[in-house]
């Protein structure tokens, strides 16, 4: 790689350290969101092969949402935002679908994958921007069976995107009744259950393969952790004092957003892949 590719790589790394941060924080959701796609973009400039590049950039974007989740979690803890019952009852049926999504995510195609969650940002982003909320909010109640087959369900797609969770489990608890804010804390804790299994698992895959960049771990670049790690836990204490600062319609307001736009996005990539194949 020559110079200004490497400043480039900084450079990007750099700025979704940041976002990441601050997202992680604001929404609970690990920063991975905006650290796949940037990783992506970025490594896509030394041109690596496309399939790699992803496997990469979800491998990477992993390994730094096990950091980011634990900063973004001690602050949410410490307002009071973590329902720890509901990490219990979560946690292993969410680490269940880690090591399945982990294990099964390139055999699927990556475009129906891209389809089915851009579809289902949209409708979530839909539902978060226009459903209003009156009197006390009050969890619903579920069968265990049916709380393990929700976390299946996250931790799978979850580690398949290389994001915390967030973007499945927020709009998802909230659905259920959860408190918005409550919502956010507890899946930033979630983002830690999430990147652990997720990032070693891409580690060991990832071992021996042809044409990774130098200092990679597996489908873990060391360098882009090291550069990215200390930005989103920095910057995921800002996001969630604007979490705890803003009012809830706002929150969800911004989440909604927030989805409508990866949704966008999401069809936008898939629709040039489809275009170009």
């Amino acid at each position: 790689m020559d110079l200004g590719t490497i400043l480039t790589l900084l450079g990007v790394a750099v700025a979704a350290g940041v976002a990441g941060g601050i997202l992680a924080g604001l929404l609970g959701v690990g920063g991975g969101i905006v650290i796949v796609p940037a990783l992506y973009f970025a490594l896509s400039l030394t041109g690596m092969e496309p399939g790699l590049t992803m496997q990469l950039a979800v491998g990477t974007s992993l390994a730094t949402i096990v950091f980011t989740s634990l900063s973004s979690a001690r602050g949410h803890y410490k307002k009071g935002a973590i329902d720890a019952g509901l990490l219990k009852l979560w946690a292993p049926s969410i680490l269940v679908g880690v090591v399945l999504g982990s294990f099964t995510g390139g055999l699927i195609d990556g475009r129906i994958l891209i389809g089915v969650f851009a579809a289902v940002a949209a409708v979530v982003a839909l539902d978060m921007v226009l459903r209003g909320r009156k009197g006390e909010v009050t969890p619903k109640g579920f069968s265990k069976p049916a709380w393990a087959g929700f976390g299946v369900f996250a931790g799978t797609v979850s580690s398949m995107m290389g994001i915390g969770g967030g973007t499945v489990c927020v709009p998802l608890l909230n659905f259920l009744g959860y408190d918005i804010r409550r919502a956010v804390g507890t899946s930033a804790a979630i983002g830690f259950v999430i990147g652990l299994p997720g990032a070693i698992i891409y580690m060991l895959t990832g071992l021996g393969a042809e044409g990774l960049p130098p200092f990679s771990l597996g489908y873990v670049n060391l360098v882009a952790v090291a550069v990215i790690i200390p930005l989103t836990t920095t910057f995921a204490g800002v996001g969630v004092r604007l979490a705890h600062s803003i009012p809830q319609r706002a929150l969800r307001l911004s989440f909604g957003l927030f989805l409508a736009l990866t949704s966008a996005r999401m069809l936008w990539d898939l629709a040039s892949a489809t275009r170009v194949a």
